[in-house]
């Protein structure tokens, strides 16, 4: 036991224990509802290491994990062997390097096979706004230019190109910059929503239960 703790408190595996921590306490974190299993998708491209397909949290916490058993598991061996000086810390080096690959490879064969448990969402499409409120950003809207600002599900926002007929029994309401709109219907061809002012009064309300 004194063994493999003082093997774990020396380099590489001290540096790989201190990933682990890290990666503990982020699966704490997980746990509690503080974070999510996805937060880091936006930011690293796992499909370059060859683990894509499934959240880097989880490809990078089981690289962890092995890297830190490995580098123990080599800085045991390299503590036994006796060598000494400089041929130790070069054996220290190559623990390491080995470890990361080793780990790296094992990652890259589980995600192969584990990989179709975590299917690719679907590519956000300009349907997903029709139905949805809107803000209008230019000056005015007409029958050939306007842009308004829409949330998207996951609470990000984006500019579309809206579009507002003019109607035949004459001028309707004018719809200005600040003013909310409905986007009712996608033009592909012109690639616009077509838009109409929206009353938040006239939106559908939950009617109260009866009591008994």
């Amino acid at each position: 036991m004194t063994e493999i703790l003082s093997a774990a408190l020396t380099f590489p595996a001290v540096v790989l224990g201190a990933a682990l921590v890290v990666v503990v306490c982020f699966w704490l974190l997980v746990l509690v509802g503080a974070t999510g299993t996805d937060s880091f998708d936006s930011d690293l491209d796992a499909d370059a290491a060859g683990v894509g397909g499934v959240p880097v949290a989880v490809s990078a916490s089981l690289a962890v994990v092995i890297a830190w058993f490995t580098g123990l598991t080599g800085s045991v061996l390299v503590q036994r062997s006796g060598v000494t000086g400089t041929a130790r810390s070069l054996l220290h080096v190559a623990v390491l390097a080995g470890a990361l690959l080793l780990a790296w490879g094992v990652v890259r064969m589980l995600v192969r096979h584990f990989r179709r448990y975590f299917p690719a969402e679907p590519p956000p499409s300009r349907q997903d706004f029709l139905g949805q409120v809107c803000t209008i950003r230019t000056g005015s809207v007409g029958a050939d230019f306007g842009q308004a600002e829409v949330s998207a599900a996951d609470g990000s926002t984006t500019i579309v190109q809206v579009r507002q007929p003019v109607p035949s029994s004459g001028p309707g309401e004018v719809l200005a910059a600040g003013s909310t709109g409905l986007l009712h219907a996608y033009d592909a061809e012109g690639e616009f929503f077509r838009v109409s002012a929206y009353d938040a009064a006239l939106a559908p309300r939950t009617l109260p239960r009866k009591a008994g």
